[in-house]
């Protein structure tokens, strides 16, 4: 089994390579009808993994309160407003906003788990998180024009948006690492999570709220795509990070997760088939750095 650190880092390549193309399809379909079917899928694949591996054992009654919360905090509203924020500011900006559920987990995990960052690994983190946001904000060429790039809607909202998504996947995250250390499946905590989250989803249309309707017919493109995100992002990537929490500082597993961008980096270098500005050097560098310290 890996290291909890590199478990991190994995489910962040993870959540990067399904970010590229999951904006084609949560823009067609919309943000809330987009995580909806992605949560479903998700769902699918974690209870058939769960049940053929016995890991659904591990759950008692007990633990579901705590799961079902995490999932509507972490999937159902931060999930959701991660993706109406990248609708509305692009997979790069949108990416440094939700860069910062590495602070945030970092204060949370010194206040409320007694965690710290002591020495070189104190010192990694901060070069990792510079790294990240450099790389984010000054990772973009003036003169590019991608419709990515765009701004769609009042720019304060997609802002907002971003950090909320990111408290909700600190607070959700955290509040579980309790619980995981208990011996509970990584896999089974996340389809109970995911579904959850699938069902406060489902209320939602119910409701008949216009918003929560998708804009779009899904056609079998959009399935594919989300099939696909939700097989990489949350069925792996979520649950990588449950197991990482198992045995690792929370705070710092939060903080290695937070790579996502610098890794989105070059995969949007094939989308635009542009070089990275410097800044995009030079936070890889630094984020680099700042992991090597981490792990050595």
């Amino acid at each position: 089994m890996l290291r909890p650190e590199a478990l991190a880092l994995v489910a962040a390549a993870c959540w990067a390579i399904a970010a590229l193309f999951s904006a084609p399809a949560a823009q067609r379909l919309g943000a809330i009808a987009f995580s909806r079917w992605r949560m479903f899928f998700a769902a699918l694949l974690l209870w058939t993994i769960a049940l053929a591996s016995g890991g659904w054992r591990s759950l008692d009654a007990s633990a579901f309160g705590l799961l079902a919360l995490s999932g509507v905090i972490g999937i159902f509203i931060g999930d959701t407003a991660l993706f109406a924020c990248m609708n509305r500011l692009g997979p790069r900006r949108s990416g440094v906003l939700f860069a910062t559920h590495a602070v945030f987990s970092a204060v949370f995990a010194w206040m409320f788990l007694g965690e710290s960052l002591l020495g070189w690994a104190l010192v990694g983190s901060g070069l990792l998180v510079a790294g990240v946001m450099l790389a984010i904000l000054r990772g973009r060429r003036g003169d590019e024009a991608h419709a990515w790039e765009q701004t769609r809607g009042h720019l304060w909202v997609g802002v907002a948006l971003g950090l909320a998504a990111a408290l909700c996947q600190s607070v959700a995250t955290l509040m579980l690492k309790p619980l995981m250390a208990s011996g509970i499946d990584a896999v089974a905590g996340s389809a109970m999570r995911m579904s959850t989250a699938f069902a406060a989803h489902a209320l939602l249309w119910a409701s008949g709220w216009g918003i929560a309707r998708s804009r779009e017919p899904m056609r079998w493109r959009e399935a594919g795509q989300i099939f696909g995100s939700a097989a990489i992002a949350m069925a792996l990537g979520m649950t990588l990070i449950l197991q990482a929490m198992k045995h690792g500082q929370a705070g710092l597993v939060a903080i290695l997760s937070s790579v996502t961008p610098i890794v989105v980096l070059p995969l949007l270098w094939l989308v635009y088939r542009r070089r990275p500005a410097w800044g995009a050097w030079a936070g890889a560098a630094l984020a680099v750095a700042g992991t090597t310290l981490i792990l050595g």
